[in-house]
């Protein structure tokens, strides 16, 4: 069961704050006291066991506090609000067993023959009516040629740092009228 209460801070805001509150069936709560005790599976799974065993509410009133539970068994406050959460929402089996990853980890579109590709785009003349390649204009260019389907400014900046290429200073970024920063570190006025 999901319960949400109100939870006021100074400002008089108002907060809804989720708790997630287990209530064991007599076949559940056999299961569990059996498992536990019989340690059967990992330690993590035991731990798992006598928590969600001990934030049961009971009918003589609520179960052990949040705190109370993770410093009695050495874990955080958020894995047991996670475990109750999946316990309420999806079940017993699911809370307890580890869920394997659902992504595989994604293909890497930005490889070698990117990279020499940006550089060698890099080196080329910049686009007319530019004064020099900006980051911005190295990955416009780079999705307009189909390098890649899309790339983003900072990944054009990590390539570029990468392999120490520098792209040409020529004035760009400076604001007109301002006086260059004068460096703090070495005390020059």
């Amino acid at each position: 069961m999901i319960v949400a209460h109100g939870i006021r801070d100074g400002l008089g805001a108002v907060f809804m704050v989720r708790r997630y509150v287990i209530s064991l069936t007599t076949p559940q709560r056999d299961e569990l006291t059996k498992l536990a005790k019989t340690r059967k599976g990992n330690g993590r799974k035991a731990l798992f066991y006598r928590a969600l065993l001990l934030s049961e509410i009971k009918p003589g009133g609520p179960g052990w506090p949040a705190k109370k539970i993770c410093a009695a068994l050495g874990f955080g406050e958020r894995t047991l609000i996670r475990l109750k959460k999946r316990f309420v929402e999806e079940g017993l089996s699911s809370a307890i067993e580890r869920k394997e990853p659902n992504a595989k980890k994604p293909a890497l579109k930005l490889d070698g023959a990117f990279e020499t590709k940006l550089m060698a785009l890099a080196s080329s003349p910049p686009p007319e009516g530019q004064a020099r390649w900006t980051l911005r204009l190295l990955a416009q260019k780079a999705m307009e040629l189909k390098y890649v389907e899309a790339v983003s400014v900072m990944s054009i900046h990590r390539i570029l740092k990468k392999s120490n290429f520098d792209l040409p200073k020529g004035g760009a970024g400076k604001a007109p009228g301002k006086a260059p920063r004068k460096n703090q570190a070495s005390g020059s006025a």
